[in-house]
Parts: structure tokens; C-alpha cells; sequence
């Protein structure tokens, strides 16, 4: 059955079927139209993101942050919650194993009981994680339409130690590096590809972003070295799309995850990028704008050299060093960011979302906007 999958919400994000592995730039139909098989984004909202321990958001509870976002996307698009098959929450730091927070903001929001929810943990992938299930389970027929959505509080959560883990950890390489702080990773990358401070092309990538009230690139490089919020998705089948109403604001054309080594996790998107771009049948030409998350401006300008990608498409509106990176939000953010940007510019056009991912990861997906 021919099935037209929608997905809005805060995350604005979308997938696509099997057959986009074989996908070309001339085949992702005409401007404006979507094939019956893809799923697309309908809508994306998120909150403002604050200062982690001093911000707005200090004192407001991640079910709270959650629920507004939720509430608002539905309210937006003018949909029932009832008609929700499930709701998918990307968080990373997650207390009462992960289930309770996403229900109570389910139930703040006023949804009924009869609609199921859970969380997704990839690290900083989180939130586009959700989306990615939530496209998955419309793509297999199990649900017509779902919410996903991304939250986190920095400042009411921390990432402590790691807790309990196998004596034999030291006895691996692989084991052992999942441990080494993050900023240690951002330094091995500095050190290993000769990404240094005084690089024009990385302070130029910090100089771009330095929109955040009170961060400029001089304060930035008065700091010594440190180291040796949230949303939302929906979707559906093609008869539903047009009885709803609802709009297409982006299609998800391909996605990947893929593993690179734990103590160099920061080189996550130059391997994932390309991954999605051979599965969207694309290149890093054919792409408009590309949000690439910056855990760390070493490895962002690593990402980005590596790729050859010219400045002027990365982050247009700025990144984690800009606006912050509330970990299980991020992806839903970015996402949201890119298909605003896209749709802002008013003409068909291609956009990439990644990330690196603790441990050793990076995930990309491939949107497309088809114009209005």
C-alpha cells in the first residue's frame, strides 16, 4: 500500500523508504510534490534555550520544557492528540529509567492515556534518534502517525560518573577510551589533524557563531584550556496527510549512524555525512545548508575541512557554540533549524543535520525541501 508518512513537530524531521538508497538528485520528484512512499515533515517548533545553571530555564523541569513544545506543535497544525500511534522522546540524562518524564509531559499536555510513549538515549544523536524511530515505525506500517521530540535540562541533571562497569574495561582499548572526557577527545583531534587556536578557518567557524548574548570571539580566546532545551515530531499515511490538511515542510531522504573510534569521537560527521549523501544518491554540492553540531570547535572544524565543505552553508544561523547544545534536545533543534532555513529561502532545496556521539558515533540525515 502506497502510504505518504508525515512527521511534524518540534523536530520537523522526516525519513524516507528503502528504494532512497538508490535515490538520485533528479529523481526526488518535482518541486513542491512528494512521492506516496516518503515520509515528510509537516511543521517544527521548539522552546528558547537558556544557560545551563543560570538561565530562564534554571528552576524548569524537563517535563515542562517538553510539554509546551508538544502542546504547541498539535495546537499548531490543528491536530488531536488521540490520533497519535505512539510518541518517541530523544533524552539523555534520564532519571526513573528513562519512562517517567516523557509520561508526565505526555499527560501535561493532555494527551490520553491510550497513546503510548517511551524515551530514545544516543547521546547527542538523541533527538534525531527519535525522529528516525518515529519514521521507521510509519515506513513498517505499525503506526500511521507519532510524535518525536527532544528535551534536556543542563542544569536540574549532570552527567556524573559512569557508575558500575566491568573490571576488564582496562583491558580494552576500545572499552577504556569510552570513558576519556570529552574534552580530551576534542584535544586528540586538535592535536592529531593540527587544528589549532590560531587556524583562520577556526577561529573564522567561531567568529560565525558567536551569536550567544555575552560570547564573542575574544572572550573565547581568553579562555584557557580546559581539557589535555527541546522538541517535537509528527507523522502519517498520505490519505491522512490530505484530510488533515497538513503541509510538507521537508522530506527525510536518507539517514545513517555509523561508529568511529571512542577517543576521536568528534569525527563522527565526516564519516556519517558522506554515508547519507551515497544513500540520498547526493554530494556535498547538491547540499544547501548543512547543521553540523559544534560539541567541540576542533572537531566541527575538522568535520567541515575534511568534507570540503564551504563555510558559508554551515550553520547560516549558528550552532552549539551559539545557542548551546541541551544534549537530547540538539537534534530536534537542528533539524528544526534547517527546514526553517530551507523553507526561508523559498525555492526547492537540500539540507544535511549531524552530529558526533559520545563513545564514538555520528549520525546524519538528508532533508529535502520541495519548495512551496
Amino acid at each position: 500500500m502506497h502510504r505518504l508518512k508525515i512527521i511534524s513537530g518540534h523536530l520537523s524531521s522526516s525519513g524516507s523508504p528503502s528504494y532512497t538508497r538508490d535515490l538520485r538528485r533528479t529523481e526526488c520528484g518535482s518541486a513542491g510534490s512528494s512521492s506516496p512512499e516518503d515520509v515528510v515533515v509537516v511543521h517544527g517548533r521548539r522552546t528558547a534555550i537558556g544557560k545551563a545553571k543560570r538561565g530562564a530555564f534554571k528552576d524548569t523541569t524537563p517535563d515542562e520544557l517538553l510539554s509546551a513544545v508538544m502542546t504547541a506543535v498539535l495546537s499548531d497544525v490543528g491536530l488531536s492528540p488521540d490520533k497519535l500511534g505512539d510518541v518517541c522522546v530523544g533524552n539523555v540524562l534520564q532519571p526513573g529509567a528513562g519512562a517517567l518524564m516523557a509520561r508526565v509531559a505526555h499527560f501535561l499536555s493532555g494527551f490520553p492515556e491510550t497513546v503510548p510513549c517511551y524515551t530514545v538515549n544516543r547521546q547527542c544523536s538523541s533527538g534525531l534518534q527519535a525522529l528516525f524511530n518515529v519514521a521507521g515505525a510509519i515506513r513498517s506500517g505499525s503506526i500511521d502517525l507519532g510524535l518525536a521530540c527532544g528535551v534536556e535540562s543542563m542544569s536540574l541533571r549532570a552527567i556524573g560518573n559512569p557508575g558500575d562497569l566491568s573490571s576488564r574495561l582496562t583491558d580494552i582499548d576500545k572499552a577504556r577510551d569510552c570513558i576519556i572526557p570529552m574534552g580530551i577527545t576534542s584535544e586528540n583531534i586538535a592535536e592529531r589533524f593540527g587544528i589549532s587556536r590560531e587556524n583562520e578557518r577556526f577561529v573564522f567557524t567561531i567568529n560565525r557563531v558567536s551569536g550567544k548574548s555575552g560570547t564573542t570571539l575574544e572572550g573565547l580566546n581568553k579562555l584557557r584550556p580546559a581539557f589535555k532545551p527541546d522538541g517535537t515530531t509528527t507523522a502519517g499515511r498520505s490519505v491522512g496527510l490530505r484530510a488533515l490538511g497538513l503541509p510538507v515542510l521537508g522530506v527525510l531522504r536518507a539517514s545513517a549512524v555509523v561508529g568511529v573510534p571512542p577517543d576521536l569521537m568528534g569525527i563522527g560527521p565526516a564519516v556519517a555525512i558522506p554515508a547519507a549523501l551515497q544513500q540520498a544518491g547526493l554530494t556535498v554540492a547538491d547540499i544547501d545548508v548543512f547543521e553540523i553540531n559544534e560539541a567541540f570547535a576542533s572537531q566541527a572544524v575538522y568535520c567541515v575541512e575534511k568534507l570540503g565543505i564551504p563555510l558559508e552553508k554551515v550553520n547560516p544561523n549558528g550552532g552549539a557554540i551559539a545557542l548551546g547544545h541541551p544534549l537530547g534536545c540538539t537534534g530536534a533543534r537542528q533539524v528544526v533549524t534547517l527546514l526553517n532555513e530551507l523553507r526561508r529561502r523559498g525555492k526547492r532545496a537540500y539540507g544535511v543535520v549531524s552530529m558526533c556521539i559520545g563513545t564514538g558515533m555520528g549520525a546524519a540525515a538528508v532533508f529535502e525541501y520541495p519548495g512551496p
